[in-house]
C-alpha cells in the first residue's frame, strides 16, 4: 500500500509540474518578453525642476528619462524560468514580485507615489545561453532586473550586467553575491543556511555523533551548500564522510533518479544528508529513498528544495528538515506577515502560500527601497540606481526577512539568522517552525570573499 500510494504522490507531482510548465509558456512563438502590471498615466504637481541642487536642503529634480524609464513609467525585468522543470520556482517567485508591485501601483500611485512598475518578464528555461538570450532582447528597455534566478545563471549574466553598468536581484542565495556592486542581494546566503542548519542539527543532543555527508547538485549552487557544511563541521569537529554530487539540472537534463546516489550515502554509513537541490530533484531522491526500506538518513534541505506538495510525503515527515530565514505563513507577531498575507490574497488571489512567492515578495521590496532612493536623489539612470544601492541604508523588510545594511559593496552585511521548518501536512506552505533565528556562535568567522 504504502508504495502504491507513493507512485501516486510522485504521479501528481510530474503532472503539477508539467502543468507550471505550461502555464509559464509564452502565448508567442518569437520568444517576445511579456509586459505586465499596465501603468496608468498619471499627471505630475510636483514643483521641482529637471535640474539637481547642490544645496544639502534643496529637493532633487525630477528624473530625467532614460533606458526603462519614459518619464512617468519604471520597468524593471525578470529573467525567470516560466517553462521546464524549474518553473515550479520560477512562477510563484514571479508571482511574487508582481504582486507587491500591483499592489504599490494600485493603492500608493507606484515609486514615490507617481511612477507605476511594470515588470517585463522573459522565460530563461534555467538555461544560461538562454537568459543570455533573453538579457539581450530587453536590457535597453528596463532600468534594472528584480529578478534573476538562478546562480548558473546570474554567473553567466554578471559580466553583462557590469559591462552595461546594470543592477540585477539575484534570487539565490550564494554568498558570492555580497560583495558585487551591480547585484542587489538579500537574505541569508546558502553559505549561511548550511552553517546554521549544521550547527542547529549537532547542537540537540541526541544527534551527538550522527554521521554526516553532502548530496548536491554538480554546479555552483551545490558548490555554496556544500561550502557553508564544510565550514560548520570545521568549527564543530565533525566529518564529511562522504561527498556525493548529481548532475545539475538544465532543460536537456533528462529526470534524475538517485539509486546510484543513494546506494553511495548508504554504503558510507551516511546518517545525516545536506541535500542541495532544487524541487524536481527532491521529489527523485525521495523516490530513491522510499523503496529503499532499509535506509533512512535524515535529510536537511537547503531552502529551495521545498515544494508545498512534499508535505504530504510520509518519508519526509519523518525525516526532512528545511534550512531557510523567518517565520510561520500567518505569524502576525512579525510585523510584515499580515500585508504579505493581505497582498497575497488581494493581487494573486490563485497563488497558494509559498516560499518563492515570499521571496519573489522580498525581492520587490528591497527593490522599490533602492527606486525610492533614487527618484529621491533625482536619478533614475543606470549610474543613478547603482548610486542609490550605496546611499539607501539599510534594506528592511518588516521581519519577513534579516535587515541587510547596504552602501558600498565591500561594506554590506547579509543576514546571519536562518530558521529551521519541518514538513507538516495541512500547514501553509506544508511547514511548521522548529527553530527562528537559529545562529551558529562562530558565523561570525565566516568571510565573504
Amino acid at each position: 500500500m504504502m508504495q502504491k500510494r507513493w507512485r501516486r504522490l510522485l504521479a501528481v507531482l510530474a503532472v503539477f509540474m508539467l502543468v507550471l510548465g505550461a502555464c509559464g509558456g509564452r502565448d508567442d512563438d518569437d520568444g517576445a518578453s511579456t509586459t505586465t502590471t499596465e501603468a496608468d498615466s498619471g499627471d505630475s504637481t510636483d514643483d521641482t525642476t529637471d535640474e539637481g541642487d547642490d544645496g544639502d536642503d534643496e529637493p532633487a529634480g525630477d528624473p530625467e528619462p532614460g533606458p526603462g524609464f519614459d518619464g512617468e513609467t519604471i520597468r524593471l525585468g525578470v529573467l525567470t524560468p516560466t517553462s521546464g522543470t524549474v518553473a515550479i520556482i520560477g512562477n510563484p517567485l514571479t508571482a511574487g514580485n508582481q504582486a507587491y508591485f500591483d499592489a504599490l501601483n494600485e493603492e500608493q500611485g507606484g515609486i514615490a507615489g507617481r511612477y507605476k512598475v511594470e515588470l517585463v518578464i522573459e522565460d530563461t528555461m534555467y538555461d544560461p545561453t538562454t537568459a543570455g538570450q533573453r538579457y539581450a532582447a530587453i536590457r535597453d528597455d528596463v532600468v534594472a532586473f528584480v529578478q534573476i534566478l538562478g546562480t548558473p545563471v546570474v554567473n553567466a549574466l554578471l559580466p553583462d550586467l557590469i559591462d552595461d553598468n546594470i543592477v540585477g536581484g539575484p534570487a539565490t542565495l550564494d554568498s558570492a553575491w555580497v560583495r558585487e556592486p551591480n547585484l542587489l542581494a538579500i537574505g541569508g546566503p546558502y553559505q549561511i543556511q548550511a552553517i546554521n542548519g549544521v550547527d542547529w542539527f549537532y547542537s540537540q543532543p541526541e544527534n551527538e555523533g550522527k554521521t554526516f555527508c553532502t548530496l548536491a547538485s554538480d554546479d555552483e549552487y551545490g558548490d555554496a551548500g556544500v561550502e557553508g557544511a564544510e565550514f560548520a563541521t570545521e568549527n564543530l569537529g565533525i566529518e564529511i564522510v562522504e561527498r556525493v554530487t548529481y548532475p545539475a539540472p538544465s532543460p536537456t537534463r533528462p529526470a534524475q533518479t538517485f539509486e546510484p546516489q543513494v546506494a553511495q550515502l548508504e554504503s558510507a554509513g551516511c546518517e545525516v544528508v545536506l541535500f542541495v537541490a532544487t524541487p524536481t530533484d527532491t521529489g527523485g531522491l525521495t523516490t530513491a529513498l522510499t523503496e529503499n526500506t532499509g535506509y533512512n538518513p535524515v535529510v536537511l534541505g537547503q531552502s529551495p528544495t521545498w515544494l508545498g506538495l512534499f508535505a504530504t510525503f510520509p518519508y519526509l515527515q519523518e525525516n526532512f528538515y528545511l534550512m531557510s530565514e523567518g517565520a510561520e505563513w500567518g505569524d502576525e507577531s512579525v510585523p510584515g506577515m499580515a500585508e504579505l498575507v493581505r497582498i497575497r490574497e488581494t493581487y494573486a488571489p490563485d497563488q497558494a502560500p509559498d516560499i518563492y512567492f515570499n521571496f519573489g515578495y522580498l525581492q520587490s521590496m528591497a527593490m522599490h527601497q533602492v527606486l525610492e532612493e533614487a527618484v529621491a536623489n533625482g536619478d533614475l539612470s543606470r549610474d543613478g540606481i547603482l548610486a542609490a544601492m550605496e546611499s539607501v541604508g539599510t534594506l528592511t523588510f518588516d521581519g519577513l526577512s534579516g535587515d541587510y545594511p547596504y552602501g558600498p559593496a565591500e561594506d554590506r552585511v547579509p543576514p546571519t539568522l536562518s530558521s529551521i521548518f519541518r514538513p507538516s501536512e495541512g500547514a501553509p506552505m506544508g511547514l511548521v517552525l522548529v527553530e527562528r533565528n537559529h545562529e551558529a556562535p562562530y558565523i561570525g568567522d565566516f568571510v565573504f570573499e
